[in-house]
């Protein structure tokens, strides 16, 4: 049976570009930041998926970006239970 979509896991694959996208504009000098652009990419993650969804993926999405930070403080500055998701 085919995988639906062009690599059967499109709306992952989106999902996880808009965050890493999101986190990476966010780390940009204030001046620099494309913030109108910065709402329509939050608009995009946010649409159909739960806020606390939304909040793991940048979570997840800023420690890939910064590995030199504690996991559990980039999970903290998002409001997320770190025990709760490892």
């Amino acid at each position: 049976m085919p995988r639906p979509g062009i690599t059967g896991h499109d709306d992952w694959v989106v999902t996880e570009a808009l965050a890493t996208a999101l986190v990476a504009l966010e780390q940009l000098p204030e001046k620099h930041e494309p913030r109108v652009h910065m709402d329509e990419l939050r608009k995009l993650l946010a649409n159909g998926r739960t806020p606390d969804a939304v909040k793991l993926r940048l979570a997840q999405a800023k420690c890939r970006l910064c590995p030199g930070r504690d996991p559990l403080t980039i999970y903290d500055e998002y409001g997320i239970d770190s025990d709760a998701y490892g």
